[in-house]
């Protein structure tokens, strides 16, 4: 072995039984290799013997595992966390980062702290007691002018009130006068208040402006170091693969949709395992990344279990690096259903509703695999419109509604947004619920972090409702009904999976559980108002679970 490999292990275990994969890990969809479990097991005791990092393991952290062969043929593996740990990146049983943005005398810390300062100031001034006394006497000053001015017309208004029964009396002139003279005079007094009190708050308003202009102008000074800073940070990742090719973070985010990395990128453990083999002449053989601690609030994250690498922050970075490696394919582009025929359930001259196959996109994607849709086209040419009414995930099996003109298309959606449309799936959960009916409500939000995933997000979420019934309890598993009462993506994936939900995933969700040989989620049953007949329609067709 390569004598200055310290971050290189060999396994504790006897490997000779496992044979080595063909083809390298695809990362953003796998199953572990038999050496990546194991390699995984031996970090995780480990780092479940490093009392120094307890506090901060148990609110959670990825891990990752690359097995790897030296020059000399001797295979072992290397490891990472994604981040930094305990405030370091360093640590001698993990490789180091691509970049240490920590490192005491550098660049980062010095401007970082020059932002805190910044920071620093921005709450002096929102903490000013000049400041503070400025918006309460604004405040207090717009409340007494909006009571007084209310009080100016309503004495006005009663003041032409009797002005006009007067009137009405048929009075001199000299009388007419003198109610015109104290119209006037009336009028003229509200204008000299409403003029009193906007001197007195627009005196208010400039000096609380000073204040904030000295903001706004510290948060430009911070904007502009934080855009600078990142920007230098980013120049000193530069990402090796396989054929030995160096590209920056900025080039390698030129072509997606942000066009900048975002912040973290380059620092979670897949890239720094890759670099750190390429960097030392070793040769990447199977990778995975495991989740360890407690779940985040917002995403769903199990202990102990293995998940893909993020596709924002990782996939135009992974991308670049496997470059030079034989890869598995993409295990979603495998067209399985391509000889598959989709059963009709339903079927008149206005719509009909199919059986959609676990594996099968409702729509086309962007792999080139076949679609329900462009079954339909080719089944229905002389249809119109979308045709698709709404969508399950590729995972998901089940009744969908096929439009066949724009306008039943149209009206169908409708009843859709407007819940007019009842539905129901049937489940099997991995684990056992505790109640045995209720209702979740969770409000949901796309993850940007890592499509397609969806996360939990109380601020920003829209509203999503489950109600549930267990149908049936078994040893592991629990048979249960799900009547959603809002079509959010993902909705019963996360509700079932969610720690505040019924914490026990769908059986064989990869995204938000563990893999099987195929997610148990079948939507079985629809009922709605024919657009056409008005008459009630009832759709059903059984799971096969």
């Amino acid at each position: 072995m390569q004598p200055s490999l310290q971050h290189f292990h060999a396994f504790r275990h006897d490997i000779s039984g496992i044979s080595l994969p063909e083809r390298f890990t695809y990362p953003f969809h796998y199953t572990p290799h038999p050496l990546c479990l194991l390699a995984a097991q031996e970090v995780q005791e480990y780092i479940a013997g490093q009392n120094q990092w307890k506090e901060e393991l148990e609110r959670g952290k990825m891990f990752g595992v690359l097995i790897v062969s030296t020059t000399d043929n001797q295979i072992g593996y290397v490891c990472a966390f994604s981040g930094n740990l305990e405030g370091s990146n360093h640590h001698a049983f993990f490789v180091p980062p691509v970049y240490d943005l920590l490192q005491p005398d550098g660049f980062f810390k010095e401007e970082e702290s020059n932002i805190s300062n910044i920071n620093h100031q921005i709450i002096g001034i929102q903490n000013d007691e000049e400041y503070l006394f400025l918006l309460k006497e604004r405040t207090t000053a717009e409340t007494a002018y909006k009571k007084e001015l209310t009080l100016g017309k309503e004495r006005l208004k009663t003041a032409k009130e009797e002005r006009e029964k007067r009137r009405a009396e048929n009075p001199s002139e000299e009388e007419i006068a003198r109610m015109v003279k104290e119209s006037q005079f009336q009028k003229a007094e509200l204008k000299r208040q409403e003029k009193r009190w906007a001197t007195l708050i627009n005196d208010i308003e400039e000096k609380i402006c000073l204040f904030e202009k000295e903001m706004e102008r510290l948060k430009r000074e911070r904007k502009k170091r934080s855009a600078a800073l990142q920007q230098r940070l980013f120049d000193q990742f530069r990402m090796l693969n396989a054929k030995g090719e160096t590209v920056g973070l900025c080039s390698l985010f030129e072509t997606t949709p942000q066009h900048t990395p975002p912040a973290g990128a380059g620092e979670c453990a897949a890239p720094k395992m890759l670099q750190y083999a390429y960097q030392h002449k070793l040769r990447p053989i199977a990778m995975a990344e495991f989740w360890w601690g407690s779940s985040p609030k917002a995403e769903i994250r199990r202990h102990g279990q293995f998940y893909p690498a993020c596709k924002s922050k990782c996939e135009p970075i992974l991308n670049h690096m496997l470059v030079g490696l034989p890869v598995d394919e993409n295990p979603l582009a495998v067209d399985h259903h391509k000889d598959t025929e989709i059963e009709i359930v339903y079927e008149d001259e206005w719509l009909l509703a199919v059986d959609k196959p676990a594996g099968m996109l409702s729509v086309p994607g962007k792999l080139d695999i076949d679609s329900v849709y462009d079954r339909m086209k080719k089944q229905f040419p002389e249809a119109t419109g979308p045709l698709i009414v709404h969508r399950l995930d590729m995972a998901t099996s089940g009744l969908l509604l096929i439009a066949k003109s724009k306008e039943i298309h149209k009206i169908l959606q409708s009843l859709f947004k407007n819940r007019k449309i009842k539905k129901r799936y049937i489940a099997i959960l991995d684990g056992s619920v505790k109640s045995n009916n209720g209702t979740i409500c969770l409000p949901l939000c796309a993850d940007i972090n890592d499509r397609p995933r969806q996360m939990v997000n109380l601020e920003y979420g829209k509203a999503a409702v489950t109600e549930y019934q267990v149908l049936e309890r078994m040893k592991d598993t629990t048979r249960i009904l799900f009547l959603p009462q809002t079509g959010r993506t993902h909705q019963l994936r996360v509700h079932t999976s969610h720690p505040s939900g019924l914490n026990c995933p769908i059986l064989g969700d990869e995204l938000y559980g563990k893999k099987a040989d195929r997610l148990y989620l079948h939507a079985e049953y629809l009922e709605f108002q024919h657009p056409k007949t008005g008459k009630i329609i009832k759709i059903e067709k059984k799971s096969d679970f």
